[in-house]
This record gives structure tokens, sequence and C-alpha cells, in this order.
């Protein structure tokens, strides 16, 4: 028995829940990952596992040594690329789930620099708007913008996202320019609305001045809930949008959509990578975060409180 790859194989396992699962992202066979946890509870003459028809789960002995597992296998992986010279790339798999614009506009254009820096890692990217189960897909990482609600993750800032109101000409044309945002609350304005994965529903905006602050949340006749199909409906003239300016730049510089409400500020959407709270985070998975917190800080750096750029770890 290697009990290197005994050791990853249980921790995988425990991490996604399923014999099944485990064996697919190891690239073995499941009878091979079986095998090798049985070895390694012979070894250690303990149950690491409880094992029904639907779920494994890890046994009290398991749970603790799993969390002493993680750490070794990470310290070995850092070991491993500490070293000077070509051992000191970090290597391995590394799946990750970003929101669909965002991989679009400005993290796939940029990954030829990641991949010139960090041969010997492999990216698989999840692409969506939805929320994803870290634990139990087994994802290094997630890319989200807005306050993350789930407060067991380890989470790092790496963008403020600015935000603006739009909408195209055609539907400027037809309804008319709002000078207010209470007129998006008009009967005859519409907005697109997007179905925020945590709630399924569209959600207020806050707007403010000097004078007042108002949650804006308007009638509308679409409402989805990925990313580049909210900016085609706006783009479209279904309705007035809210979007990041990364998302609008292009845009707003050909004339397909227009800046509305320019005397109003919209508060920033944080943007933030999160993984798993219980997991040794690798070398590999750091340099990815690092790099992802560098090239947003080209488009949407994170602002401290006085609104200057700031660093964040």
């Amino acid at each position: 028995m290697d009990r290197f790859d005994a050791m990853q194989a249980f921790a995988r396992v425990v991490e996604a829940g399923s014999f099944t699962k485990a064996a697919e992202t190891l690239h073995m066979s499941k009878t091979t990952v079986t095998q090798l946890i049985q070895q390694l509870e012979a070894r250690l003459r303990v149950k690491l596992l409880n094992r029904t028809t639907r779920k494994v789960n890890a046994t009290a002995d398991g749970a603790a040594y799993y969390e002493r597992v993680i750490k070794l296998l990470a310290d070995m992986d850092d070991a491993e690329t500490s070293l000077p010279g070509a051992a000191a790339q970090p290597k391995g798999r590394l799946r990750v789930d970003v929101p669909s614009p965002l991989a679009n506009l400005i993290l796939v254009p940029a990954l030829p620099e990641f991949c010139a820096r960090y041969p010997e890692i492999q990216i698989d990217m999840g692409v969506s708007d939805r929320i994803v189960d870290i634990i139990d897909e087994n994802v290094d990482c997630v890319v989200r913008g807005g306050e993350l609600r789930d407060q067991s993750l380890m989470a790092r800032r790496v963008a403020d996202l600015e935000l603006g109101v739009y909408a195209a000409p055609s539907y400027l044309a037809r309804a008319g320019t709002p000078v207010h945002p209470r007129e998006l609350e008009d009967s005859h304005h519409r907005v697109v609305g997007f179905l925020w994965a945590r709630t399924g529903k569209p959600v207020p905006y806050a707007l403010h001045n000097e004078h007042e602050d108002l949650q804006i949340k308007g009638r509308h006749v679409l409402a989805v809930d990925d990313g580049n199909a909210y900016l085609s409906a706006g783009l479209a003239g279904l309705g007035v949008l809210w979007l990041p300016r990364y998302m609008s730049k292009a845009h707003e510089a050909s004339g397909d959509l227009v800046p509305l409400f320019e005397d109003w500020r919209l508060d920033p959407m944080p943007l933030y990578v999160a993984y798993p709270p219980n997991r040794h985070i690798s070398r590999k998975l750091r340099v990815f975060i690092d790099w992802i917190a560098e090239v947003m800080t080209r488009h949407a750096p994170v602002m401290d409180r006085s609104g200057s750029p700031a660093t964040t770890r």
C-alpha cells in the first residue's frame, strides 16, 4: 500500500462523501479507492468511514484522522514546491467555479499569463452563477460577488466592483429616459430582474446621493439567473440594468448602453474567493488566489474605508 495514495484517497472520500466521486476526481477506479481505504483501516486498526447506500461519513476516529491528514498532505505539497529550481513549481489539478461574465471578460483572457507562470497547474473551471457546494462537489475555490452568506467558508476579498445603472437606446426610445431612480417604480418602466442564487428572487438595489437613500426594485418582464443572459436582455431593450463597470465599459463606449443617474452612487459589490475551511490551503491554490487578486487589482481594486485602493489577504 502506498500510504500517500491511501491518505489522499481517504481525504477525497471524506470531502466528496462518495467513493465514486472521489475516484473520479483522483482518476482512479472505484475499486482501487475502496482497496486503499480498506488497507488504510487495516493498517491503523480503526474504522475510518461509515458507509451507507446513500452517503459516506467519517467516524469520530476518521474525522480526527482527516484533520491530521489534510495538513500532512498540504505540508508535503509545500515541501515539494518550496525547493529552488524547476521542482519548485506548484503543480496539480485545481477545480474552481466563477461567474460567467467574470470568466468571459476578465479571467479567461488573462489566463495565458497564469499558465505561462505555472505550467504544471491544470485548471478545471466551472462557469456559472449558481451556488456551488464546495465540499460535496469537491471544488477547491469559488469566486462570487456580494457578501458571503456561508460564514463557515474561508474567504479573501479580491475586488470591489463599481456598479452603474444602464439602459439600451431602444429601451429609452420606447419608455423615455428616467431622471430620478424612483421613476423605475412607475408602471411604464421595466428593469431586467436578476435571480440571485441564494434566494431565487430579484433583490432591491440601493442608491444614494447627498439627500436621499433609496431601495429600488422595479418591475420586470424578464428575470434571469445568469450574468451573460442578464446583459443580453438589457442590450435587447428589455429593461434597465445594474451592472459592474467591467461588464458595461465596452457597451457604453460603443453606445449600446447609456448610463443613468450619474449623480447617484451605488455601493460597490465585494468580490470574494472562497474555499473550504477545513482544508489546509495548498500552494497551487494559494498562487491561484494571489493571481486572481493581482488581475482584479487592474480592474476593480479593493478599497479601504477612505475609498483608496487597499491590499488584502
